[in-house]
This record gives structure tokens, C-alpha cells and sequence, in this order.
């Protein structure tokens, strides 16, 4: 399982494991919180095409889905 720390999201670069239309380096651009401190709005985007997702920021903790860095 990826440690990922919803406060270090911001700015911290994935490689994803299943690449989809060239698309397998992204940066998060874009974390929001609630007023609990929650993660509620996780933003990719895409390197090579600067294409932006919407995703559950818990879907990173996933190896099979995500590694840390871009490789």
C-alpha cells in the first residue's frame, strides 16, 4: 500500500500503473478540505496532455493502481 498523506497531495507526482490513452505521469494540481480537514476534492492532471481527473484521492494508496513518483 502507497503512504500517502492528504496534506502532502498537493503538488506530488504519480505514475499509473494502467496507462490510457498515453496518459501514465500526472501531478495533483488541486486538493480541497472540508471544514473537518477531509480530503473532499482530489485533482490530477496528465503530463503529456495536461488533460485534468476528478479522482479519490484513496485511490493513490492503491499499488496495483498507482506508484509514488514517476517512473
Amino acid at each position: 500500500m502507497n503512504r500517502v498523506n492528504p496534506k502532502a497531495l498537493l503538488n506530488s507526482k504519480w505514475t499509473a500503473m494502467l496507462v490510457n490513452n498515453k496518459e501514465k505521469h500526472f501531478i495533483v494540481i488541486d486538493v480541497e478540505f472540508d471544514d473537518e480537514q477531509k480530503v473532499s476534492l482530489c485533482v490530477i492532471e496528465a503530463v503529456i496532455n495536461n488533460q485534468q481527473y476528478q479522482i479519490n484521492w484513496r485511490d493513490l494508496k492503491d499499488p496495483t493502481k498507482w506508484k509514488i513518483g514517476w517512473q
